[in-house]
């Protein structure tokens, strides 16, 4: 009868103690579906417009949004308050696009948004009827959506381009889905 005695593995938790069990890996196969492919159209889709950063980080000719516009801060003060009160921020911003004056007070330790500002120079092509700048980048793209600016900028495209016949640079700035042309200059000569 002692040589039909069959053994058993011991328990599993003495296994456990004497040594860890050998894993056993699996193959998994990703299978591609239709439904959860993405096309991206460039390089920053899906990319915030802003991002946090606390208040007393932010800096004078920096960027921050207030009243959900894109700003340059131009003045900062902070004010410390009574007793059990937190520091106190005080911005003055030029909104980028209208060059309207917005004021923000807040508390330093809280977080503002910041816009991520683009700033790119494209070389003008044409001015066209209806007021709008045809420009060209690097690149060679082209670009038709940007409208010729009122005021001292857009004075300053149409003398450089069309009264004085100068290949002519335009740059752009672009922030929270808005873009403008903000200054011109004569393209340097090539070649």
């Amino acid at each position: 009868m002692a040589d039909d005695a069959q053994t058993f593995p011991p328990p599993l938790c003495a296994q456990a103690s004497r040594s860890p069990r050998p894993h056993r890996h699996r193959q998994h196969q990703l299978i591609a579906h239709p439904q959860h492919e993405h096309t991206f159209e460039s390089a920053d889709a899906g990319a915030s417009t802003t991002y946090p950063m606390q208040c007393s980080a932010l800096r004078k000719n920096g960027f921050v949004v207030i009243k959900n516009r894109p700003c340059k801060i131009v003045e900062m003060s902070t004010s410390k308050t009574g007793k059990h009160g937190h520091a106190k921020v005080h911005l003055v911003a030029i909104d980028i696009f209208t060059n309207k004056k917005l004021e923000e007070l807040c508390p330093s330790t809280h977080n503002m948004d910041v816009p991520n500002v683009r700033r790119q120079e494209y070389q003008l092509l044409d001015v066209t009827d209806d007021g709008f700048l045809s420009l060209m980048s690097d690149d060679g793209s082209t670009k038709d959506d940007v409208k010729l600016p009122d005021g001292e900028v857009g004075d300053k495209i149409s003398k450089l381009f069309t009264e004085d016949g100068k290949d002519t640079n335009v740059i752009v700035l672009t922030a929270m889905g808005e873009e403008a042309a903000i200054d011109a200059k004569e393209a340097p000569k090539t070649g």
